[in-house]
């Protein structure tokens, strides 16, 4: 049988009494962290699944979409938008809402959907897209003073054409041909000329000729 010598039996005695004194405060504490450790795997389960079904929904609105019903598609829409709102698919399904309202006429709905997307969505090109279309209804509506403010709100370099081309657009609505020339313009100096709306604002500007 081994047998220990002093040295052996003072370290033993010493790790003794440092259990006795600090054993129950570590035991809490490794409870704790394997708590923990089991409450981030569990935490990571919810949001995979909360993403998973994000997703689903997001492919069930696709498939809506195709019905062109507006309220079927709002409703489809609906599920992403208040299940679950911080996900990157809820402002895209308020945009398709936004989309089908406005292809039928129910203006005021299509804004409160787009709108929705400015104040959640977390990416700003979004924003940018909601207010780009907002301004559009709007042009529609014949609210050109209002349409006007909301694009005079600062945009990411990617919609700047976009933004010019639609100021353009309301400018020549308010008979303002000097104006809509300099915004197309600047449309076409901000546009790739790679991107097929490039000879679409130029067309525009071609169209208003040299009168005013």
């Amino acid at each position: 049988m081994a047998t220990y010598n002093l040295e052996d039996q003072n370290s033993i005695d010493g790790i003794k009494t440092w259990w006795d004194k600090f054993g129950t405060a570590v035991t809490i504490v490794l409870t704790a962290i394997l708590v923990a450790m089991g409450g981030m795997q569990a935490w990571k389960y919810y949001q995979q699944q909360q993403a998973q079904q994000a997703v689903d929904l997001y492919i069930l609105l696709q498939q809506v979409q195709l019905s062109n019903e507006p309220a079927k598609i709002n409703d489809a829409a609906q599920l992403l938008t208040e299940g679950f709102p911080s996900s990157g698919y809820a402002p895209r399904a308020a945009l398709i809402a936004a989309l089908a309202d406005a292809q039928a006429g129910n203006h005021k709905r299509a804004i409160q959907n787009l709108q929705w997307v400015i104040d959640h969505a977390k990416e700003t090109a979004l924003h940018d897209l909601a207010r780009l279309r907002i301004a559009g209804i709007l042009l529609d509506e014949q609210k050109y003073d209002e349409a006007l403010r909301v694009l005079s709100i600062q945009q990411g370099a990617t919609f700047a054409g976009l933004y010019l081309d639609r100021k353009g657009d309301i400018l020549v609505a308010l008979n303002k041909i000097s104006e809509a020339r300099l915004s197309y313009q600047a449309a076409i100096d901000k546009l790739s000329k790679n991107n097929n709306y490039y000879n679409i604002v130029q067309m525009k500007l071609d169209a208003l000729g040299n009168s005013d």
